[in-house]
């Protein structure tokens, strides 16, 4: 068993303006030392749907941590207007068969137009 979990998308503090966001596993139980973890940043269309925007994906062992997550960046084309974003994490154990579940970040309102 594991739990697949990341943090909220967020405007980096370095620049160039870029909404950021991580994704990491913990593994609570059962097989598999190492999975790939990745991350689609997504932002939210004027008819209601999520349109993915950038995507990251990285081989890491379970915890987070700055070694151990995979990130999704996609620079700020506009910091004068406000969007909805998201991200989408799904993990998968290497070697191990798992489940097609992915965890869904709360939306986040970002002066961070695409």
């Amino acid at each position: 068993m594991i739990i697949t979990d990341g943090d909220r998308v967020h405007v980096s503090s370095t620049p160039p303006p870029t909404a950021s966001a991580h994704g990491w596993w913990k593994k609570v139980s059962g097989p598999g030392d190492k999975a790939r973890v990745t991350i689609d940043l997504q932002v939210k269309n004027a008819d209601g749907s999520w349109r993915t925007v950038a995507t990251g994906s990285k081989v890491v062992k379970p915890g987070g941590g700055s070694a151990r997550r995979a990130n999704a960046r996609k620079q700020c084309v506009n910091v004068n207007r406000t969007i909805h974003w998201r991200s989408v994490i799904d993990v998968d154990i290497i070697g191990v068969v798992d489940s097609p579940e992915k965890a869904v970040t709360a939306t986040q309102s970002l002066r961070c137009a695409v």
